[in-house]
């Protein structure tokens, strides 16, 4: 008994030993420290970093820096770095380019000019480390972002500006690292020069070109294997750290190449993003941070007031730099005090690029303790100060802009968006379902529901269990991209029927239907079950048929009609083309009238669409294959039909979907039915007052009819 005590004493002596005790308490920390602080409406890396202060060797000294910290900091730091480049929103970068490029500009020179004469004339450091220093103030990182997309705003052209200035401020700061520990090695003449513009041009040629060619012939070959799509990402966030490294640069420039360079290929909302973002935010980057906060010595802030003057002087040079940044942005751009504010409180946090240049310039002897500590305790007062401006900017939009008021009122309408999937083959439920998910409204508070109509006969309650029992996975699929699915099985004596009745039960929004397979002589003559469903609902459908994996599509080719503007659902498929072109991150081509596109530039416009669009006229509708020309086997097609009667039906639609199929067999194509008209403005009174079964009579007439014509008519 006193040996087990001994024993239990010894494993808690101080500094810990065990690597299982240790590796426990730093998954209590992670799991306390951010949920702590939540309540103070503080975000958690404060409470990561000062919690690896306190356990640290210069705090309580409770876990040392050994190799296995080592190696998951660095993990977590290249991990920071690839979900940097990763999350980039391209087409929104492209879309405000210009303006995102003047703010990169602004963000980036004015913290530099201000910090380098203060670093090297106030605290007297070299020019090394004055300037590695001063560009660590150009970084930003959007720790407040989450506070942006919670109040609704993210979609302000403030945000959009902001966000897309980090690509240049990031990319440019990384660069500088390079050249300033090259200048400390004292190699920085002509040869390091060429040296370096030959390995960054051979690193970036097989980034961008070699590995994402890797990674679309990996996802096609593999697309079932979801857990080894996650293995391949990291290999290639590790490959890039090696090459960067080769090429003379540091490993954290190669991390975030890497997620440059698969952005196109991991959708924002797949479950491979989602996975990616689990894991780093869970496990690895808490990690990094909290191994940052076990390098800080608090004795060097204690021990005189050089340590002081360091930190508030670094401080003050980061706020200053930034908000002046964001009052230039504002002038030019003639944006209101509060975008102002907003745009300071979004670049205004410095965090993971921050942390990641000021620790290579400490590790290579470049920087002292003070700045490093000082770093430590700007990024503690920074993120403060950006999570409470950012917040007060966010509401103050909110209040003041009319017009982001109505654009707010009017997406709360699609908070109760519901989709549909009704199945006819399990096979090809899955790619439906992941298009669903990436067109789903993210503030939706309904699942989506996956619908089986089973036939009423005596064996109908086996079939219902069978039939759910083979929708699992499904299930398990979506959850995996934190989407809920619902999966209802009903009985009716007719698929159509069934589809109808679940779809007015559950008050769908959108039905997504796969593409029907070719119809037989019966179905030809009575009425297909595309066209019945379409005819029994007013719903938005979509009727799709996904050749290839989704994230293979470089474009989006969208099709439509005269006078489609004047649908009721225009508004609607337009914002669902728009959400899925920015999870491709492709740009979308429309093919249209000269009227058609004035309201498609007017909604874009107004509803704040951040896509990359392109428009040429098209009048052709009796020629429609002339457009093969137009299209590559990697497009999206997208189609704008209509039913009979609506504003833009017009009677060659009706054959479009069969010549799309029979000459753009190659293509991922996509008809969509816009919704009719507002079910809620229907005068309940004159439901049961309409044409549609004379109407259905003499389309069924004109069905046989051409049906017997074709039996006879030759080939």
């Amino acid at each position: 008994m006193i040996e087990f005590f001994q024993h239990f004493v010894k494993e808690f002596a101080l500094p810990l030993k065990n690597p299982v005790l240790i590796f426990s308490l730093i998954l209590l920390i992670i799991l306390l420290s951010p949920v702590l602080l939540r309540r103070l409406n503080i975000p958690g890396i404060i409470g990561l970093i000062i919690s690896g202060v306190i356990i640290g060797p210069h705090g309580l000294n409770i876990i040392e820096n050994n190799s296995a910290i080592t190696l998951f900091s660095t993990i977590g730091l290249l991990y920071i770095m690839f979900i940097a480049g990763l999350e980039l929103d391209l087409n929104e970068f492209k879309a405000n380019r210009n303006k995102s490029l003047l703010f990169g500009f602004f963000t980036f020179t004015i913290p530099l000019a201000i910090g380098y004469p203060v670093c090297y004339y106030l605290l007297h450091y070299d020019f090394n480390a004055s300037f590695l220093t001063a560009s660590m103030f150009a970084t930003h990182t959007l720790v407040a972002y989450p506070i942006v997309s919670k109040l609704g705003v993210s979609k302000n052209q403030a945000v959009a500006v902001t966000v897309g200035g980090t690509i240049l401020t990031d990319t440019a700061v990384l660069i500088i690292l390079a050249v300033i520990l090259g200048n400390k090695q004292g190699n920085l003449g002509q040869e390091f020069w060429l040296r370096l513009g030959v390995s960054l041009t051979i690193f970036s040629a097989i980034m961008f070109l070699i590995i994402p060619r890797i990674a679309q012939w990996f996802f096609r070959k593999l697309e079932s294997e979801k857990h080894s799509h996650y293995i391949f990402v990291l290999a290639v966030v590790f490959f890039g750290a090696f090459l960067a490294e080769v090429a003379g640069v540091e490993a954290i420039i190669g991390a975030f190449v890497a997620g440059l360079a698969l952005n196109k290929l991991i959708p924002h909302s797949s479950a491979l993003m989602n996975r990616i973002e689990f894991i780093g935010n869970a496990l690895f980057i808490p990690f990094f941070l909290i191994s940052v906060g076990m390098l800080v010595n608090v004795k060097v802030l204690l021990s005189g007031p050089m340590a002081l003057i360091v930190a508030t002087s670094l401080t003050l040079v980061a706020l200053t730099g930034k908000w002046l940044a964001a009052l230039f942005t504002q002038l030019v751009f003639k944006f209101s005090g509060a975008q102002r504010q907003l745009i300071f409180g979004l670049s205004g946090a410095h965090a993971a690029a921050t942390l990641a240049v000021i620790l290579v310039g400490f590790k290579a002897e470049i920087l002292d303790e003070n700045i490093l500590n000082g770093t430590i305790i700007l990024i503690l007062i920074t993120c403060i100060v950006a999570s409470f401006a950012t917040e007060k900017a966010a509401k103050k939009i909110i209040t003041q802009t009319e017009d982001d008021v109505s654009d707010l009122m009017k997406e709360s309408a699609y908070n109760n968006e519901h989709i549909l999937i009704p199945i006819a083959n399990i096979e090809r439920i899955e790619k439906l379902l992941e298009l669903s998910i990436f067109i789903k409204d993210k503030k939706s508070v309904n699942p989506i529901s996956i619908l089986s109509v089973v036939s009423n006969n005596n064996e109908a309650e086996i079939n219902i269990v069978k039939t759910r029992n083979k929708l699992e996975k499904f299930v398990k699929q979506a959850s995996a991209a934190e989407t809920n699915v619902n999966i209802i099985t009903t009985i009716d004596h007719n698929p159509a029927s069934g589809i109808a009745r679940i779809s007015r039960e559950i008050m769908a929004d959108i039905i997504m239907l796969g593409w029907p397979r070719k119809a037989g002589l019966i179905d030809r003559l009575i009425g297909e079950k595309v066209d019945n469903i379409l005819n029994s609902t007013d719903k938005c459908t979509f009727i799709c048929h996904v050749e290839r994996p989704l994230i293979l599509h470089k474009r989006i080719v969208v099709i439509a009609p005269p006078s489609a503007e004047h649908e009721y659902g225009f508004e609607q498929w337009l914002i669902k083309v728009s959400k899925l072109a920015q999870e491709l991150s492709a740009p979308v081509q429309f093919y249209c009238n000269t009227h058609t596109e004035k309201m498609i530039l007017k909604a874009v416009k107004r509803l704040k669409l951040t896509i990359s669009i392109n428009i040429s006229m098209f009048d052709a509708w009796d020629d429609f294959l002339v457009l093969s020309r137009e299209l590559r086997n990697d497009d999206l097609l997208i189609l704008i039909s209509a039913r009979k009667g609506a504003a833009s039906y017009m009677n060659v639609l009706d054959g479009l979907p069969v010549k799309i199929e029979k000459y753009f067999n190659d293509n991922s194509r996509i008809v969509i039915y816009p919704q009719q008209f507002n079910q809620n403005n229907k005068i309940e009174r004159f439901e049961d007052i309409t044409a549609e079964p004379l109407s259905k009579s003499i389309e069924t007439i004109q069905k046989i009819g051409k049906g017997i014509g074709n039996i006879f008519k030759k080939d």
